[in-house]
């Protein structure tokens, strides 16, 4: 048995066209083009290479993105004051604080003082408590965690009443996946370093998230035959045979998991690209939210 593949290229470049095409529509009634603010702090590479990526996005789907870059030395002040400025911006219908910021610098505080109507990466405490309580709707849910649910609704996954475990517990993607799955009516289990018989709970999911940035930690004998599989980990791993030395690969044994899954995304190729699929739907959700004032 091999898996479905679920092709996350594929699936986000349907989903852009989608905003490309409402982008587009919006232009030509005499609305606003959506804008996205991108707030980098300091000078991570890898950091300034997600915000380039971010920022291409957009101007292949007629966004218009607002870079903004603060030096490392950059105070708890400056970056709040630049965020406030954002917030007053009408032409700014989404705020991105690219994580991690530097040290000595509040995260939570940088995050609370994003507009909730502009917040597209969906971190604001507000969003996150009406995601985990029921009867509520937070006004963006994070990108990584709706673009898994995305690829698992693409390839046909059963969510009422199956046993979903998400791998990892971060604010991120594990927290807010897990309480995406109980809203589908999912019967939802978080692992973390603290779990015991980690396999063993592995081996009894419906639906598999990993995301705990462990190269290839989950094998094949901890998946349930015919489960989907969600891969979430980015990691670079040593490999001669490439020119630059390594390769990317997952949290998930790819190669081993795919011939007892029933469906499972590859990396690179998978959850990645979803991620910059939906901050492009929220941002454009964002412009929507500010046409009702």
């Amino acid at each position: 048995m091999t898996a479905q593949l679920i092709d996350g290229t594929a699936i986000a470049t349907k989903r852009r066209a989608r905003v490309a095409e409402a982008v587009q529509k919006r232009i030509a009634e005499g609305r606003s083009r959506p804008g996205l603010a991108t707030v980098l702090v300091g000078d991570n590479p890898a950091s300034e290479v997600y915000v380039r990526s971010k920022r291409k996005a957009c101007a292949e789907a007629g966004l218009e993105s607002f870079g903004h870059e603060l030096p490392r030395t950059a105070s708890q002040a400056e970056v709040e004051d630049l965020v406030a400025r954002l917030n007053a911006d009408p032409n700014v219908h989404g705020i991105l604080v690219q994580l991690p910021l530097p040290d000595g610098l509040d995260e939570e505080r940088v995050l609370n003082a994003v507009s909730l109507s502009k917040d597209v990466d969906g971190f604001h405490p507000v969003n996150i408590g009406r995601l985990s309580m029921k009867g509520r709707e937070p006004l963006f849910v994070p990108c990584t965690p709706a673009g898994c649910m995305v690829l698992l609704e693409e390839a046909g996954a059963p969510f009422k009443g199956a046993n979903a475990v998400v791998l990892g517990r971060s604010n991120i993607v594990g927290l807010p996946a897990a309480m995406l799955l109980l809203r589908r009516d999912c019967t939802v289990t978080i692992c973390h370093s603290r779990t015991k018989d980690l396999a063993a709970v592995c081996r009894e999911a419906d639906l598999l998230i990993a995301a705990v940035g462990r190269a290839e930690m989950v094998k094949r004998d901890w998946v349930k035959p015919g489960a989907f599989v969600i891969d979430v980990g980015i990691n670079r791993v040593p490999d001669a045979s490439r020119k630059s030395g390594s390769r990317l690969v997952g949290d998930v044994a790819f190669d081993e998991v795919k011939e007892v899954a029933g469906a499972i995304t590859p990396v690179p190729g998978g959850v990645g690209p979803m991620t910059i699929a939906m901050l492009l739907q929220n941002t454009l959700h964002g412009a929507e939210l500010a046409d009702r004032g």
